[in-house]
């Protein structure tokens, strides 16, 4: 629900009622941004896959697994929420879907106390997963919880410097796809950092269609993230350059044996390649939106797909 969506007009039509301020509930789901949570589930399921193909995966730590990725993922969101309504970057003239700390409906302080009560939950379950698997994985949660707390919080807001989507890359990628094979296994094959570009390259690209759609207002609020410095035609060519990697991971695992064809059914969801496509050459931000559920769409289907093909071979 876009802000302007949320602002009725008082002058319209005759018989015409300005609609009321949105229900909070509505205006939590918003700030959840659930297209974007498919960047935390989709590394999981490689991970898995990886763990089954290994024959050591087990519904216990599959679901902590799930639980932390989850978890980071609400909890960078609502401090996103929180620290652009902070710093002035979600004003009346943004264009997407509703804010929460900007809405009026619920306090920042709200926003703020979930986006730790995300963190925490996601510390609680990390420690769980260390005391069944390996306790250095508390220090590499805790750098986890810090880069998602410091993507537009704390001193230095990475986010506003054009290092987001290098991070995503890194965190919803290697990271959660390496980190849930260990959890499972014990160990982390060769085969997984390879894999993990696969979900790296689309929650990147999630992320960067985003902020292509916000070019305009980033720039203006002073957030210079990485679309706002390439500006929009090369933005969109890297974006192209990230879903086109994506899929050449089948091929970067199934030729030097690091994995059996199967991970080809990945391709199945090439078709799916035309909206995202389409949409990111588009300015028009609707299409943007579009464009960007249609990416994370892309990417819960096609790590899915790798999943199953490395299970299977």
């Amino acid at each position: 629900m876009s802000r302007s969506g949320a602002a009725g007009s008082g002058t319209g039509e005759p018989g015409t009622l300005a609609p009321g301020p949105p229900a909070a509930r509505v205006v939590w789901w918003h700030a959840s941004r659930p297209a974007t949570l498919a960047a935390s589930v989709a590394p999981v399921l490689v991970g898995i896959g990886l763990a089954a193909r290994l024959g050591r995966s087990g519904l216990a730590p599959s679901l902590g697994a799930l639980g932390v990725a989850v978890a980071l993922q609400f909890g960078v969101n609502y401090a996103n929420d929180y620290s652009d309504h902070r710093r002035g970057a979600d004003d009346a003239s943004r264009v997407g879907p509703q804010r929460a700390s900007g809405s009026g409906v619920v306090s920042p302080r709200s926003v703020l106390l979930a986006a730790t009560a995300s963190f925490s939950l996601a510390a609680a379950l990390g420690i769980w997963l260390a005391s069944i698997s390996s306790w250095w994985l508390i220090p590499a949660g805790a750098v986890c919880i810090l880069a998602a707390a410091g993507y537009t919080g704390g001193p230095f807001p990475y986010g506003y410097r054009g290092y987001g989507e290098l991070a995503v890359f890194l965190f919803f990628g290697e990271v959660a796809t390496c980190g849930t094979v260990f959890v499972e296994s014990g160990r982390v094959p060769l085969a997984a950092p390879f894999a993990a570009i696969l979900p790296g390259a689309l929650a990147a690209a999630v992320l960067l269609i985003n902020n292509i759609r916000d070019i305009d207002t980033d720039r203006a609020a002073g957030k210079r993230t990485l679309a706002v410095q390439l500006g929009r035609a090369r933005a969109r060519r890297l974006y192209l350059g990230l879903l086109g990697l994506a899929m050449a991971v089948p091929l970067i695992l199934a030729i030097p044996a690091l994995a059996r064809a199967e991970v080809l059914l990945v391709w199945v969801s090439v078709p799916l390649l035309e909206g995202p496509v389409r949409n990111s050459g588009s300015g028009r931000p609707e299409d943007l939106i579009r464009g960007l559920k249609q990416t994370a769409g892309l990417l819960l289907l096609a790590c899915t797909l790798l999943a199953v093909g490395l299970w299977m071979g």
